[in-house]
Formats: structure tokens, sequence, C-alpha cells
């Protein structure tokens, strides 16, 4: 095989990665197979269905036709299968794909692909399921960056050792193939920068594949999205519009209307201005102002309803935090959770404090009271712990907006107060 021929092997192997990996994601079943956080034995091998028989075909074409080697990628899909699904399941799609080799009489196929799919699928175990999405052969195109990182933070950098790993794993199988030939393939040649070439087209195709499939992967992560924040309006409307709450509201502006009218007339602007937000159209992000805005509004009907001396407000904000944005109706489940759970169970009421604070290149937001903690009661422990509707709702758009960049804890001490604490990336702001 010549060199100009391995050269364009490559370049059309790249070619024919990017045209399966985009034909598989255009399914709907495949998309909904492969993204599932659960999968039964079931699910996952109707999957490897989908990535097996396209592919085994193409090694079986390589096999039947001498020129056209960049068809089989069957080496990328072992390892592909053991980063996503596991060793055993890599192991099976290696001894699928090694069929056609090994009726061409390739022995060392079965035996190499079941190594093969092991090493993957112990790197896989290793390496984090959102590492796996990010890989790219290209690890830093920042090398003062990329020092910076691992110097300040020691740790075995999992992108370079995915790299490490498959092009020494395409390194043997070269090596193979020059001891046995017609045993295993691979390509060589003895122009050391063609080879270097052929070893690093492994990674690429690997990551070329997994940046097909993760653009869709976050692609269907903002549809949820939009879902996501679709049903906290409702939710968020429903809570504050049903009756109990509009009775309650009415009934404090009603007993106003003689005595103080213009708190009463205060206290209608503030319901409208919270009626008003919650039915208009919701952008993703808002400015954190804005957002303190909303729930100023809605801290001083509750300090009406409950009275000042039951109900005390406090607030730390730092005015850098004021521009960067968050995501829409952030606080205000959080503190309805507070003074719901919290404060109402107390005789004397309590405090809720709101604090915000740049730390570095991201944003703290607390939410904080001085209430009964988290109780023993099965249904409220629950709810302060962060399962309860709103609280969760909150806990799946962090997820689904900044995934493992955001951070959501909740520290309770019986009978002292609850600490909800949220870390966001604060690279976000308004111009």
């Amino acid at each position: 095989m010549t060199n100009t021929l391995i050269l364009i092997t490559l370049l059309v192997k790249l070619g024919v990665a990017a045209s399966v990996a985009s034909a598989l994601a255009r399914a709907q079943t495949f998309q909904r197979l492969l993204f599932a956080e659960r999968r039964s034995r079931r699910q996952t091998a109707a999957l490897m269905a989908f990535l097996l028989v396209p592919l085994t075909l193409g090694v079986w074409v390589r096999t039947r036709v001498s020129n056209f080697q960049a068809a089989d990628i069957s080496f990328e899909t072992v390892i592909l299968l053991g980063l996503l699904f596991g060793p055993w399941w890599a192991m099976l799609g290696g001894a699928v794909l090694s069929t056609p080799a090994m009726i061409h009489g390739e022995y060392f196929s079965l035996p190499f692909y079941a190594v093969l799919g092991i090493a993957s699928g112990m790197l896989g175990h290793f390496v984090e399921r959102e590492e796996i999405w990010g890989f790219t052969p290209f690890i830093d195109l920042s090398l003062y960056r990329w020092v910076r990182r691992n110097l300040r933070h020691l740790r075995v950098d999992r992108q370079f050792l995915m790299l490490f790993v498959i092009v020494v794993l395409e390194m043997v199988r070269e090596w193979l193939n020059r001891m046995n030939p017609r045993r295993l393939f691979a390509l060589n040649t003895n122009r050391w920068e063609l080879q270097v070439l052929v070893w690093l087209c492994a990674p690429v195709v690997v990551g070329i594949v997994l940046k097909v499939w993760n653009a869709l992967r976050v692609e269907l992560k903002l549809k949820q999205q939009e879902r996501l924040l679709l049903e906290a309006r409702l939710d968020a409307l429903q809570r504050q519009i049903n009756p109990h709450f509009l009775f309650n509201t009415l009934n404090s502006i009603a007993s106003l209307v003689r005595v103080k009218p213009e708190l009463a007339r205060q206290m209608i602007v503030k319901l409208a201005n919270i009626l008003r937000a919650l039915l208009k159209e919701h952008d993703a992000y808002v400015p954190l102002s804005q957002e303190l805005s909303f729930t100023d509004d809605y801290l001083d009907i509750e300090v009406v309803r409950f009275g000042a001396d039951k109900l005390r407000v406090e607030k730390d904000i730092d005015p850098q935090t004021l521009d960067v944005l968050v995501p829409s109706i952030l606080l205000q489940p959080l503190i309805e959770n507070s003074i719901k759970h919290g404060l109402e169970p107390r005789i004397h009421g309590g405090t809720v404090t709101l604090r915000s604070r740049l730390q570095g290149d991201r944003v703290m937001i607390e939410v904080a009271d001085d209430g009964v903690g988290i109780v023993a009661q099965p249904a409220s422990a629950l709810k302060r712990a962060g399962n309860g509707i709103g609280m969760k709702n909150v806990r799946e758009r962090l997820e689904v907006l900044y995934g493992a960049e955001a951070r959501f804890t909740v520290v309770s001490n019986p009978g002292r107060g609850t600490l909800v604490s949220i870390e966001l990336p604060a690279n976000l702001s308004i111009r």
C-alpha cells in the first residue's frame, strides 16, 4: 500500500466516522437509547445493534475491496463501546466486528479485540462520564492554561490519559501487524511521520464520533432545560396564585385598606408585579439584580402577612454580583421553602438571609434561615433536603444549564436553621 494511499485512507476514515455518527444520531430510537440514564440489557443490545450492523459491514467491505480500507473503523468502535458501555459489551462488540476478519484469515482479531475491550472498558470506568463526552485529541491549545490547571490541583489529566492509552493501543496493533501481517489488520508505513499520523488517527476518530454525539446531547439537554423552565414557571404560578395564597394576600390587603391605605396599595402593586413576572415569557438567564427585584416583591408581601416582628429579611449582596446572569426564578422557591418549612412552624418566626459574593470566576449565592431545620418528619425532611417540587426544579435546572460547573448544597442543623448554597460560574454577565 503506497504512502499516498495511506494518507488518503486516513482522510476518508475521518469522513466515514463522521458520516456514520451523524447518520445514527438522526434516528430518534438511537438518541433515546444512547442518552438514557439507565438501560436494560435488551436496550443496550438494541443500541449495540445500531452500531455493529453498519460497522461490521464496513469490516467485510475492507476484506473484499483491497483499496477501501477506510471502511474498517472496528478498532475505534471497540474503544467507544468500552468507554460508553463497559468492558463486557466492548468484548461482545469486538467479537462481532472481528467475525468478517476471522473469516478472512485474520485470526488475531478476536483475541486482540477482546483485550482491547477490557482495556477501554477499564479506562471508561476510571474516567468520568462528562470527561468522556468532552474528549478531544487536542488536549489544550493553551499550554500555559493546561500547566496552570494541573499545577494548581495535582491530579491525573484524564483527557491526556485517554489520548495516551488510545495511541499506545494503536501502536500495539501496528506492531502485531508487522509481526504477522496477515493475522491482524492495521495500516503501517516505512515513513515515521506518516506512521505517527496513523497512530493519531485513532483518537481523532474517537473524538469526532464523541463530538458529534455530544453536540446532539447538548441540544437535547437544552430542550430539556426549556421544558424544566416551563415546568418551573407553571409550578411557581400554581403555588403563587393558588386560592390559599391569593386569599391570604387579599385578606391582608382588605384589612389594611381603611387603616393603612398606602400600604394596601403597595401590596396590590407588588402582587401585580409577581403575577406579571410569572405570566410573562422568561429568558433562561436574568441578571441577579432582576432576580432579587422579583424576590423583594414576594418577601414584602410575606412580611406584611406574617408581620415584621415574625419575619425579618437580611441581605448581604456584593454589588459586583448584580450584573451576573443567573437562571430565572432561582431564588423564590428557595425563599418560600425557608419560610414555609423553616420559619412558619416557629411561634416567634425568624430571619431569612440572602447573600451573594464573588470568589474568583465564580459567584456564591446563599439563602439561609434560623428556623426549625430539617426535622424528623419524612415529608418535611424530603422537601427541605431538596426533593420538593420547587427545590428539585432548581437542582435539575442547574444541572442541565451548568453540568458539573454548578454546586447545590443544603446544610441544616435541627432547631438552628438551614443554609442553601449555590455556586455558579460568573463568566455570564450583562455588558
